[in-house]
Parts: C-alpha cells; sequence; structure tokens
C-alpha cells in the first residue's frame, strides 16, 4: 500500500466536503460565536482553511515550535477571502505530499513549545491527525450554521437539509 498515494486521494474527498461547508459562510456572521468560550464563525473557518498546510508542516519540517513561530491568525475578511485561502493551503498541502514517500512519512516529527512537548509522531500520524482535525472542526462549523439557521449540505451522506432518498 502506498501511504502518499492513500493520503492524496482522502485529502481531495474531505477537500469536496470542506469546499462546500466553507462556500456558505455568511461574512456577515463572521463574528458570531454560540458561546464566550467558543471561536467566532471566521476564526473557526480560517483555522478549517489553513488545515491543509500541517500536511506541508508534516512532511517538510521536523517540528514545529511555537516559541520560535508563534501562530498568527489569517485575516479573513469575506467569503472570496477564505475560499481562496483555502484553496492556496489545499495546493500547498497536496503539492508536498505529492513528494513524499513511504520513509519520509515513518520519521518523527514533534509540535513543541521550547521544552514543552505536546505530540511526537511519525510524519504520517501527523498527516492523519491534520485530516482529523478538518473534520473535528468542520463539524464544529456545521453546529454553528445549524444554530444560525443556514442549510447544512451533505458530507458522508445527506444531511437533514439535503435528504435525497
Amino acid at each position: 500500500m502506498d501511504m502518499t498515494k492513500t493520503f492524496l486521494k482522502e485529502l481531495e474527498e474531505e477537500a469536496l466536503t470542506t469546499r462546500k461547508m466553507l462556500a456558505i459562510v455568511p461574512a456577515d456572521k463572521f463574528d458570531w460565536q454560540p458561546h464566550p468560550k467558543s471561536m467566532t464563525v471566521k476564526t473557526l473557518a480560517a483555522h478549517i482553511a489553513e488545515l491543509p498546510t500541517w500536511v506541508t508542516l508534516a512532511v517538510t519540517t521536523e517540528e514545529l515550535d511555537f516559541s520560535k513561530t508563534p501562530y498568527e491568525k489569517q485575516d479573513i475578511n469575506s467569503n472570496e477571502e477564505l475560499m481562496a485561502f483555502f484553496e492556496a493551503s489545499l495546493a500547498d498541502g497536496r503539492s508536498h505530499l505529492a513528494k513524499a514517500n513511504e520513509q519520509l512519512l515513518s520519521e518523527e516529527w514533534t509540535l513543541r513549545n521550547g521544552e514543552q512537548i505536546y505530540m511526537k509522531s511519525s510524519k504520517a500520524e501527523v498527516v492523519r491527525h491534520a485530516y482529523s482535525q478538518i473534520i473535528h472542526h468542520r463539524a464544529q462549523l456545521g453546529v454553528f450554521l445549524r444554530l444560525l439557521d443556514i442549510p447544512i449540505p451533505a458530507s458522508y451522506g445527506s444531511s437533514a437539509d439535503d435528504i435525497s432518498f
């Protein structure tokens, strides 16, 4: 089994659903959040859009150290910017993953903040984790949009708003 081909196929499949979800995020609701501890719609959507770049991080670096590279949010001001950001992130992740091989994917990768280590995994596990994060946060976004009474597109089957059987 070629892990790179499997990961590329899965990235494309998840991109279809992610694209549908991000496309319906209304800019006039960017500042809305369901709870004070929740992200805003804008922060959550931008985070989902950037997650394919974690594939790039996994296959092109040995670690991410937040003490050396602090997290910077992407400033998104419209749905068009959100979609363009997602497509650029997706192209970046896809192009770097396409160059990976089994040996590279078996190498260790570390997520840290200085001396504090959050995660040590193989690069393949980091790619899998990035996909899980996309799915997890996309589901959160679905809840946010449902609470805003925005119809939810189908993902792994029909949604309550898209029943076709």
